[in-house]
């Protein structure tokens, strides 16, 4: 469905995706990194909105760029909110619909099912101008769907929404890649791009996390787990006396190394957590020091990219 070889994308001085191969076949996929690490740029490129500077891509077997074969086939929704505030949602979506190249009744039925589905049925007919931002999402998503394409590219599809219809719209989406609405509809592929991992998640895909421009990691999202479950989890520990809690652990709970951070934070990179946690509480009794806080890594996604980062570059803690 989807290859890229060795794909660079340079923005004057700036490299916005670098040296990036990959292959993604029908099903669920997610495209993972923080804001700034060029998933948006390699959107862009996978959807036909920007040439590579250096490598290959295809999509269906073709180049995307100024492609309207392939681009008919893409369903795209943007990062971006959307500018043109004084059309209506059914408007905006049969507009969508008919540049992919429907008649204007296709174009129609089309728009009303999906933004139906989406939950815009009550506002489909109010200008965007008067929606909140998670309505807006929603007329986006229903843009991206209506003509049924082969491919759905979502660049941080559920920003913006509230709780339950981030909940009811993962659904959609997740049911969307898994299932053909129709008997005619052939195998689908999803990438969503996200700097949330619990919402990758929640669909069910493969990960791909993308770093400066780099692909770093692919996989699921257990084996991506236990790829940073090898490297150390760093423990830091505030107290009045980091030293003497640094002898009163040192050699236990598997403290592989420690270091100290102004006068009063010390800095402990074990394999065992939980037993190392245990041992500060009994030192805090034995030794009578003052722990002012203990705070384990960063577990959310930028946590476990920074980790990436240091395994990449063959950096142990």
């Amino acid at each position: 469905m989807l290859s890229l070889t060795h794909v660079t994308k340079v923005f004057g001085s700036v490299i916005g995706v670098n040296d990036v191969t990959v292959e993604l076949g029908n099903g669920a996929h997610g495209l993972l990194g923080p804001n700034g690490a060029g998933k948006t740029t390699l959107l862009g490129l996978i959807t036909g909105q920007l040439r590579p500077t250096m490598g290959q891509i295809r999509v269906f077997g073709e180049r995307p760029f100024a492609n309207p074969r392939v681009l008919r086939r893409i369903g795209f929704c943007p990062a971006a909110d959307l500018l043109e505030r004084r059309a209506t949602p059914r408007e905006w979506v049969r507009y969508l619909v008919r540049l992919s190249g429907f008649g204007p009744r296709a174009a129609a039925d089309r728009a009303d099912r999906e933004l139906d589905r989406v939950g815009l049925g009550e506002a489909m007919d109010r200008p965007l101008s008067t929606l909140s931002k998670g309505m807006r999402q929603r007329a986006k998503l229903a843009g991206a769907m209506a003509h049924d394409p082969d491919l759905l590219v979502l660049d941080e599809p559920f920003d913006g929404l509230d709780p339950v219809a981030r909940h009811d719209l993962v659904g959609l989406v997740r049911r969307w890649a898994v299932a053909a609405d129709t008997a005619a509809s052939g195998p689908r592929t999803l990438i969503v791009a996200s700097h949330l991992l619990h919402e990758v998640e929640a669909l069910h895909a493969g990960l791909a996390v993308i770093l400066g421009g780099r692909l770093v990691a692919s996989g699921t999202a257990g084996e991506i787990r236990d790829m940073v479950e090898t490297m150390p989890t760093e423990i830091r520990i505030r107290c009045d006396t980091p030293r003497r809690l640094a002898e009163a652990v040192c050699g236990t709970a598997g403290a592989e190394s420690m270091r100290f951070e102004g006068d009063d934070l010390l800095v402990v990179a074990t394999r065992q957590p939980r037993a190392l946690a245990e041992r500060i509480t009994r030192a805090a009794v034995e030794e009578r020091l003052a722990i002012g806080e203990v705070v384990a890594a960063d577990q959310s996604l930028e946590g476990i990219f920074g980790r990436l980062v240091r395994l990449h570059r063959g950096v142990a803690s």
